[in-house]
């Protein structure tokens, strides 16, 4: 394994270590998007968080690492393998860490199809792209302000929909993308346009530390990891694993988290009282507060999952109210609730039943 800087050993910046965690429990989430000045750590955590990741559980030989248990989801060729009888081998992979380059182009990230080779040969033939390589792992975009809003547009429609499905003159294939979505920017270099930056489900914005002692740390970690990576990697280690095992056991967790008619209600009162557009954020909340609860070993909400959650969801959506200048305060959020809450009738608290997990209808594209 490469020298890779332990995620536990992050001094500080809380808030955008358990938006990545969120999102490693459950990538359905939707990605995060990190803001900030330059030296914040944004790159050192995504990679962190890439590296403690648990392995999966994947098809052998598949080129798009698809899961065996969830059979709707398999790509066009295991989809044919299986048709044909074959049972279906299964392997560990670890979880793949993808760099998306600013110079991608839309060909690079989706695939393309050999036009030649079918009509040579007669044979369909799919050339992976960076959607294909980054499926059930991390997938890290640096400077994501200055990627092309066209290929920025395909990374978030496949999030979303968690398939890729390309269409050129009349062949089409189709594989999985789930994945962990990550983008970093520095907002003195451009921001993003308001209707891709709702696109990220979460939004942390980070800045340097001002507690000295904090500072203090950051300074000698790096050093000791400068000297010498192995000893030092050995020194978190415990505690990457005791995370590690935290993730898995959240995501076998998060689905059946329950939550109630008062939770959904607390929700949708507080996107409407802060006047936030659209519907997004409702259901982003409902799912990183469902992996929060997941991630502390619970089976229910409560008030601080759904608060911890809009902490995350609400910055970069916000435009009136006490929170405009996008530092959703842990405590006014709170404050909020319990106003929502005691305005609520008292009967609103029956449970609804976790639902059973769908798979998104997929997003076709086509290469021209």
């Amino acid at each position: 394994m490469p020298n890779i800087y332990p995620f536990p050993a992050i001094a500080g910046q809380e808030r955008m270590k358990r938006a990545l965690l969120l999102n490693a429990v459950n990538p359905r989430i939707g990605g995060v998007l990190i803001r900030g000045e330059r030296g914040t750590a944004k790159s050192t955590a995504a990679r962190a968080l890439a590296a403690l990741l648990p392995e999966v559980r994947a098809v052998r030989g598949c080129r798009f690492g698809c899961d065996p248990d969830r059979p709707t989801s398999w790509c066009t060729e295991c989809r044919e393998r299986s048709a044909g009888g074959e049972t279906l081998p299964v392997e560990k992979r670890r979880t793949a860490f993808v760099d998306l380059p600013v110079s991608a182009t839309e060909d690079r990230v989706v695939g393309t199809m050999d036009i030649e080779r079918a009509i040579q040969k007669g044979e369909r033939w799919f050339e992976p792209g960076i959607l294909a390589a980054a499926n059930r792992g991390l997938l890290y975009i640096d400077e994501v302000n200055l990627l092309d809003d066209h290929v920025v547009d395909i990374l978030l429609d496949s999030a979303a929909s968690g398939m890729n499905i390309v269409e050129r003159e009349g062949i089409s294939f189709a594989h999985p993308a789930r994945f962990i979505l990550v983008g970093t920017m520095n907002p003195e270099e451009g921001d993003l346009r308001p209707q891709l930056l709702d696109r990220f489900s979460l939004c942390v914005d980070v800045r340097g530390i001002a507690d000295l002692r904090d500072r203090v740390a950051i300074m000698e970690r790096n050093l000791a990891f400068e000297s010498d990576p192995e000893t030092f990697r050995s020194q978190w280690h415990g505690q990457e694993l005791e995370l590690s095992e935290e993730i898995e056991s959240a995501r076998d967790l998060v689905d059946t988290v329950k939550y109630s008619s008062r939770d959904l209600l607390t929700i949708a009162g507080l996107t409407t009282t802060l006047k936030v557009d659209g519907h997004r954020a409702d259901l982003v909340i409902l799912k990183a507060a469902r992996a929060q609860a997941a991630l502390e070993g619970r089976s229910a909400l409560n008030d601080l999952d759904i608060a911890l959650a809009a902490e995350l969801a609400l910055p970069h959506r916000l435009k009136h109210g006490p929170l405009q200048q996008g530092e959703a305060s842990l405590l006014n959020l709170e404050g909020q609730i319990e106003q929502i809450q005691a305005a609520l009738p008292p009967q609103e608290d029956s449970a609804v039943p976790a639902p059973q997990e769908r798979t998104n209808r997929p997003v076709k594209k086509k290469i021209t």
